[in-house]
């Protein structure tokens, strides 16, 4: 089955650098894309894709809160963060929010693929740089 994913970051060159290695690979699509929490919310709710990717730090309303919300208003959206936070701390706090993943952008290049592929599938996966964690459980 196809992966349908929407991806979201303030930065437009992080998203068009994100799609561009998504769209890679056979079956996965890109069904959009958004720069804040609103926007967010609206368009998971609307195109209710398999996979959020989604940024912790972004403008109108937070990624954890985004998060929470998508959880509750579309649970069939699996949220993967990708950030810069290179926290165990954040990354918990993604986690108790009810995201299925969490990796850094510095290793973004390494593991987000996998990272899509496993919380595509209901597996938990985090990757910080300070304490490489295994993938999925």
């Amino acid at each position: 089955m196809p992966i349908r994913i929407l991806l979201v970051d303030d930065h437009p060159v992080v998203r068009q650098g994100l799609r561009t290695l998504l769209e890679r690979q056979s079956g996965w699509e890109v069904v959009g894309e958004a720069s804040d929490g609103f926007e967010a919310l609206d368009k998971a709710q609307s195109l209710e894709p398999d996979v959020m990717i989604l940024d912790v730090l972004m403008p109108k309303m937070h990624g954890l809160e985004v998060c929470w919300l998508v959880r509750q208003r579309t649970p069939s959206v699996e949220i993967l963060f990708v950030t810069q936070h290179d926290s165990p701390q954040m990354m918990q706090e993604a986690l108790n929010v009810g995201a299925k993943g969490y990796v850094v952008k510095s290793s973004a290049a390494q593991d987000l693929l996998a990272a899509v592929e496993a919380v595509s599938q209901h597996r938990v996966v985090h990757r910080i740089n300070s304490g490489r964690t295994p993938i999925s459980r």
